[in-house]
């Protein structure tokens, strides 16, 4: 607390009052926006080579600067961590996403408040600050309404919030969370309802707010796409626009592609293209009808990607607008590289992989005009990821080129003379924070809210704004990820990919590849064998950062915890007891998965016919749900968007008290007899096989009580369809422990290759 620096006597007229003083931002301090993207590739922004439409982006690059030698730690929430602390992953807790988070202190999602991220550091300096989009930052034990809050974004420095707490969700139907509670989507589908206007959306809103009431206060705008994760999707017209331009393929698309990366200089002049790898098969091999599939997987994530970039486009004319782009610092970047998660042909569902379930291109032909819709969780196969990296090697969740090396502008008029100039200084995501400190003049505190601080790792990278030829001040950074390991020092790069479930006497075995980057970026030849004493140098170097840096202990296997059952901080019981109110997410709703379950629901039926979603769990592209229809009873489980299975009987619900009940009675791994009851009489009865085996859901839609969320379990109906009577209870009973069997094991497999 302040001192008060006024008098104070016996009474009033012998007092001098004194105000607290407000926080005064520095002076001609600029708005920060921190616009970060999902999953794109460093070759997929117009700016950047791609010949995907990015208008709005490649004129800010035009008006600012790109920068090439941008880098990341290879995933999501590890990159969103380094961005906003300043610090690495692994100090902050986030060696893994928060969902594979284990208990050692560089992986165990925790940010600790020693690390502090950068709207604590601006709010106290007269800033306001703002959070839309994918968050990813709070452990999977805390997304809920009974979870202390002090990990989700308002407890973390921000004072609005809009978006989604996990690491994906559906773009037409997303699982939305408000400030610090979960909400509704405002619109429906059918009424053209798509996230990433949405999210722009409130971006405008939340800085509407702010001018209307202060014209100078300066801001940070945290925006965080959900573009271009998958699923892939997009408004039909977006993707239909690139009808026919992916057709002949990736390998003519990498060599189109480094041509302009070679003319626009956003790669070195001695840059070479990386050979296609073995295991991706060359475009004119493929079969015909496969070729067209494939091109149409593509289409929609050039759709998802321009529609993305029209909707910054009006966030961007608002602070035209309003004369704040001017002074307005933007920094544009993506987390990782290019996903490979679609696999050698694609995915139309990408939760059937958690489950053992997989796409056949014959189904994917058969839906061929819904990828990119409501209906699907389309994600490209992976010769586009190879592609979408151009010129660099491999991809996301690895720490060769194609994983770590990203796109990032920055475009400032009223502190950036340069205009459409490329920038070859070495960057890391944890440069970014320091580097925003470093221009508004502000030194980071050495306590926050009384933690007090550790060091930044990142070094600012502001003096290269205005010097293109000014040092880089970043001379030595880490990488790990899944024990893929990697270390950048000085021009030089070790690294070595490591295969998942490789053992701990894998990781002895792992081949170190030696790089120098200054001359070879794209990691083409390696100078392990000519060069042996530099190598070593590099991996003793790797060691001593680890130590520092929390990377111990290496670990491959990156569902352990989840197999094992990871603590949710929450007792463990047989009986969950819910009530008509907010959803409750997967991970802390009762877990059906391969064991003996029992739901029944306690209901009061009116004077109106009884019709509506008694209980739901999921969506259209997995899940369950418990409803009454036209005077039937039913239960609906949707294997996966497989299968169906449906029971169902007579039961006209006279006005009063009724008891409703579905049991699932486990016959063997994965498979079970339906039994739906109604007052104790049975109605239907019937075998599911198979029943979901790991997760109903990729997308954070949990279990819902009363309605439904859109894009619903069952074609049947269409949501909300909230119950028409009242729900007294449903109480969902388990019996045993959710096996982990065969089935199980086989799907961490398939989940890492």
């Amino acid at each position: 607390m302040s001192e008060f620096g006024g008098t104070i006597g016996r009474y009033f007229d012998t007092s001098t009052p004194s105000w607290p003083a407000r926080p005064t931002p520095p002076p001609e301090a600029p708005n920060v926006v921190l616009v970060v993207l999902d999953d794109v590739g460093f070759a997929q922004l117009g700016c950047f080579g791609s010949n995907i439409e990015t208008p709005v982006l490649d004129g800010l690059a035009a008006g600012g600067l790109r920068y090439r030698n941008f880098h990341t730690t290879s995933l999501c929430s590890p990159t969103r961590a380094c961005l906003l602390t300043g610090r690495n992953h692994h100090s902050n807790g986030m060696g893994r996403i928060i969902e594979l988070a284990t208990g050692f202190p560089g992986y165990n999602a925790m940010i600790p408040r020693s690390n502090g991220m950068l709207p604590e550091l601006l709010v106290p300096q007269g800033y306001a600050a703002y959070a839309v989009g994918k968050w990813h930052l709070t452990p999977d034990e805390e997304c809920h309404l009974a979870a202390p809050r002090g990990r989700w974004p308002l407890g973390r420095g921000f004072e609005r919030f809009y978006g989604f707490m996990g690491g994906e969700t559906h773009q037409y139907a997303p699982a939305l969370v408000h400030d610090n509670h979960f909400i509704e989507q405002p619109t429906r589908i059918r009424d053209g309802y798509h996230l990433t206007a949405d999210l722009v959306d409130h971006s405008i809103e939340y800085l509407s707010d702010l001018r209307n009431v202060d014209p100078d206060k300066p801001f940070f705008l945290y925006l965080a796409t959900g573009a271009c994760h998958s699923p892939h999707q997009a408004p039909s017209d977006w993707i239909a626009q690139y009808e026919g331009r992916f057709d002949d393929g990736w390998d003519a698309w990498r060599d189109r592609t480094f041509a302009r990366q070679l003319e626009a200089g956003v790669v070195a002049a001695n840059t070479e293209l990386s050979p296609r790898p073995p295991w991706v098969p060359a475009w004119g091999d493929l079969e015909p009808q496969h070729q067209r599939l494939y091109a149409r997987y593509m289409e929609a994530f050039a759709g998802f990607l321009s529609h993305t970039d029209r909707q910054l486009g009006r966030l961007v004319d608002f602070l035209r607008a309003t004369g704040d782009l001017d002074n307005t610092l933007l920094f544009v970047l993506s987390d990782n590289g290019a996903s490979s998660e679609g696999g050698p042909t694609g995915s139309v569902n990408d939760v059937r992989v958690w489950n053992v379930a997989h796409t056949t291109r014959r189904e994917a032909m058969a839906r061929f005009d819904e990828i990119g819709g409501p209906r699907m969780h389309n994600n490209y196969p992976w010769g586009w990821t190879v592609a979408g990296n151009t010129p660099f090697r491999r991809w996301k969740r690895e720490v060769h080129e194609g994983g770590v090396a990203d796109p990032l502008i920055v475009h400032w008029p009223a502190g950036i003379t340069a205009r459409g100039e490329v920038r070859d200084q070495y960057v890391h995501a944890i440069d970014v924070l320091p580097t925003v400190l470093d221009v508004l003049g502000v030194d980071p505190p050495d306590s926050i809210d009384g933690a007090p601080q550790r060091p930044l790792e990142g070094v600012s990278f502001a003096a290269s704004l205005s010097d293109a030829d000014a040092a880089s001040g970043h001379e030595t950074q880490y990488y790990e990820m899944f024990g893929s390991r990697a270390i950048y020092h000085r021009g030089w790069k070790a690294v070595t990919y490591h295969e998942m479930y490789a053992g701990p006497d894998g990781f002895d075995r792992d081949a170190w590849e030696l790089y120098d980057v200054t001359t070879d970026p794209s990691e083409c030849h390696d100078l392990a064998s000519e060069q042996p004493e530099k190598l070593r140098e590099l991996v003793d170097l790797w060691w001593t950062e680890a130590e520092r840096y929390q990377v111990l202990p290496l670990d491959d296997r990156p569902l352990s915890d989840i197999v094992l059952d990871r603590p949710t901080g929450l007792p463990s019981r047989r009986r969950y007891v819910y009530r008509s109110a907010g959803m409750v997410p997967e991970a802390l709703a009762a877990r059906l998965y391969n064991r003996s379950h029992t739901i029944t629901a306690t209901v009061e039926v009116g004077d109106r016919p009884a019709a509506g979603v008694v209980a739901s769990q999921g969506n259209v592209l997995g899940g369950w749900v418990l409803f009454v229809q036209d005077g039937e009873v039913r239960y609906e489980h949707n294997y996966v968007a497989l299968a169906r299975h449906r029971i169902s009987g007579p039961a006209p619900l006279e006005p009063g008290r009724h008891e409703i009940e579905f049991r699932f009675e486990r016959t063997a791994d994965h498979t079970g007899i339906g039994t739906l009851t109604v007052d104790g009489v049975t109605i239907g009865t019937g075998e599911i096989a198979p029943f979901t085996a790991v997760r109903f859901s990729l997308t954070g839609h949990g279990l819902t009580i009363g309605y439904s969320t859109e894009a619903p379990v069952s074609d049947d109906y269409e949501a909300p369809f909230a119950f028409s009577g009242r729900i007294e209870s449903v109480v969902v009973t388990v019996e045993g422990d959710p096996a982990v069997d065969a089935a199980g094991e086989a799907a961490v497999a398939v989940i890492t290759q």
